[in-house]
């Protein structure tokens, strides 16, 4: 009881440290390898070290075939998790990328997302009369009112149903949105039945060519031309917002944006909404208010991606704990014969370890070589905060794949140790007596 014990501290000390490991900055990792060359190369004990280690490694062609469970089983676990977080860091992205903190949207007090915002038509030229929004050269406040109606659309890819979103602009939204430039055909014509639609909607829906009609609300609507925005709004169609208002029966806007005058713009705008108690209205710049929108499936994602890949390294360490145990009884008479040379056990535990870590090493670059090339820039669909497809693309980022080597050598470390344990405890005797 009281080894079993001590075997389940040991494996629960071992996987704190793991944790540990993963989320060690670079610069600490780089600490801890320059203090282990250093060891190698300039005491006796790291010198012993590492002619244990190239013995065993230059007999890895001869089993490659078990060690390549290893390589496999690593690959397969930091490709999978830098697969998932890679999503998750292109949905992020994608809506980081949108807004800027020079232009801010106004909700209703409370309202986490447009979908449960409403402003009435009364509060917009009160909002456009307050101090922190900029005027063009006309002297008219650069706000756009605005409203979004999820509608349902075929896909692409199967000819099923999900849900697109379909925003109404006033005819400042471009203005507030540089960004946004046609890449084909026009933009929609004030007061009539158009619509555009983002290069992102366009891949993902049936239907969104120049020039097709697509029936929304018993009405027939035709496809004037594609936008390009480089961020979320390429998931969505645009259209007149005071035509959408009247198709859809809408006699309120969701949400108002906004140019902020200058630098000091947003706490002048912030201060205006709060001292007038006709507005009970919450603002922020447009930048945070898509970033926020982002936090809670990125979470999610990055949760399931964790504990996902933590399941797969499990399986990963036994693998390699098996494949290590084997190469340790393969290498018994030559293991004993070093200590009886006088090489000391601590030069043999590292050096095993050293082998797996390399294999661990290997299949890491595999793993992350993989996901690089099949997920990086790989275009996806998923619902939004307004429950609308929102497209953007996986990003495996330089931070991700660094994580996922992390993992590989933390794998290849916990794997080695007992075997390495096991092969500096061997009996010398009873070693070089075995056939």
């Amino acid at each position: 009881m009281i080894k079993f014990l001590i075997n389940v501290g040991i494996v629960v000390l071992l996987l704190a440290a793991l944790g540990v490991w993963v989320f060690l900055p670079w610069y600490a990792v780089l600490a801890i390898v320059a203090a282990l060359l250093l060891w190698l190369f300039l005491s006796k004990r790291g010198q012993q070290t590492l002619a244990v280690a190239g013995v065993g490694i230059s007999s890895l062609p001869q089993r490659w075939g078990a060690s390549s469970v290893i390589v496999i089983g690593i690959a397969g676990v930091v490709g999978v998790l830098v697969a998932m977080l890679a999503m998750g860091e292109g949905f992020q992205n994608t809506l980081k990328q949108t807004g800027s903190d020079d232009t801010a949207i106004i909700l209703r007090g409370g309202s986490q997302a447009e979908t449960n915002s409403v402003i009435t038509r009364d509060q917009v030229p009160l909002i456009s009369a307050l101090a922190g929004i900029a005027k063009d050269g006309n002297g008219r406040a650069q706000v756009s009112p605005e409203l979004s109606q999820v509608i349902n659309l075929p896909t692409v890819s199967d000819g099923s149903d999900a849900n697109a979103q379909l925003r109404g602009v006033g005819s400042e939204a471009w203005s507030l949105r540089p960004n946004v430039k046609m890449v084909k055909g026009r933009k929609f014509g004030a007061g009539l039945r158009e619509l555009i639609a983002g290069q992102g909607a366009a891949k993902q829906f049936r239907g969104l060519e120049v020039g097709k009609q697509i029936e929304l609300a018993n009405q027939n609507w035709t496809v004037v031309g594609i936008f390009a925005a480089g961020d979320s709004h390429d998931s969505e169609l645009w259209a007149d917002g005071e035509v959408l208002a009247s198709t859809y029966q809408r006699t309120a806007f969701q949400s108002v944006t906004v140019k902020l005058a200058g630098k000091d713009g947003f706490k002048q705008l912030k201060a205006a909404l709060a001292a007038d108690p006709r507005l009970k209205l919450d603002v922020q710049t447009t930048h945070d208010y898509y970033a926020k929108q982002s936090e809670g499936l990125t979470k999610l994602i990055k949760i399931l991606g964790t504990v996902i890949g933590t399941i797969m390294a499990i399986g990963a360490v036994f693998g390699a704990l098996n494949t290590m145990y084997a190469a340790v009884a393969g290498r018994a008479r030559e293991i004993a014969t070093l200590r009886a040379l006088g090489f000391r056990g601590v030069p043999v535990v590292i050096a095993v370890m050293l082998e797996t870590m390399l294999l661990a090493l290997l299949g890491g670059l595999l793993g992350a070589a993989l996901a690089w090339l099949i997920f990086n820039g790989y275009q996806v669909s998923t619902l939004g905060a307004n429950f609308s497809q929102v497209v953007f693309q996986f990003k495996v980022s330089p931070e991700l794949l660094w994580s996922g080597l992390k993992w590989a050598l933390g794998i290849g470390l916990v794997g080695g140790l007992f075997p390495a344990l096991r092969a500096a405890r061997l009996p010398v005797t009873t070693a070089l007596r075995a056939a």
